[in-house]
């Protein structure tokens, strides 16, 4: 038997049934899922040190558990020194089983370690039922060791998901275990 990530197993199990009694949705297509989730970091300081992107990637893909790619400029900006080409920052686009691997080590191992966590925000809907997530250290990850960190910089998480509404999009990721904060 092929092996399933936790979350999944539990989205096809529960989570439907329970957005379909909440929403009241006559087909089990209309359910929203969770489509990618992208992992993305911007490294500002590369336009003078191109060894930092390598970092980054580096770091990504051991976050990830995928081979993370270089982002380049897509125009010349003067004043910062910015040229079209050139590498400036690091993402990965997480799908299928990965996808659903890192939302389960997001939730129980690296959110509880963030200082002072009481909750995550729910105002980052984009309005399409996308949700960003902006984490502020990438020590919190356990798959990073502080040691060898040579600065500390944060990344931007987006969940893409198939919900028409934010309200949907909410409902789906709580189910999913993300700790939004109560209002």
């Amino acid at each position: 038997m092929a092996y399933i990530p936790r979350l999944k197993e539990e989205y096809k199990s529960r989570v439907i049934a329970a957005l379909t009694e909440e929403f009241g949705y006559k087909n089990v297509m209309q359910v929203p899922k969770l489509e990618k989730i992208v992992v993305s970091r911007g490294v500002g300081a590369a336009v003078s040190d191109k060894k930092l992107v390598d970092y980054a990637v580096e770091e990504m893909t051991k976050i990830t558990g995928q081979k993370a790619v270089a982002t380049i400029s897509k125009k010349d900006v003067a004043s910062f020194k910015l040229r079209k080409g050139m590498p400036i920052g690091a993402k990965v686009t997480l799908r299928g089983e990965r996808m659903y691997e890192f939302l389960d080590r997001l939730i129980t191992s690296s959110l509880p370690r963030v200082r002072d966590f009481s909750g995550i925000k729910s105002t980052g809907f984009d309005g399409r039922g996308n949700y960003n997530l902006g984490v502020l250290e990438q020590i919190i990850f356990p798959e990073i060791d502080i040691d060898k960190v040579n600065k500390i910089s944060g990344f931007d998480i987006t969940f893409v998901t198939s919900a028409e509404t934010d309200k949907e999009a909410k409902a789906l990721l709580a189910e999913l275990g993300l700790p939004f904060k109560k209002n």
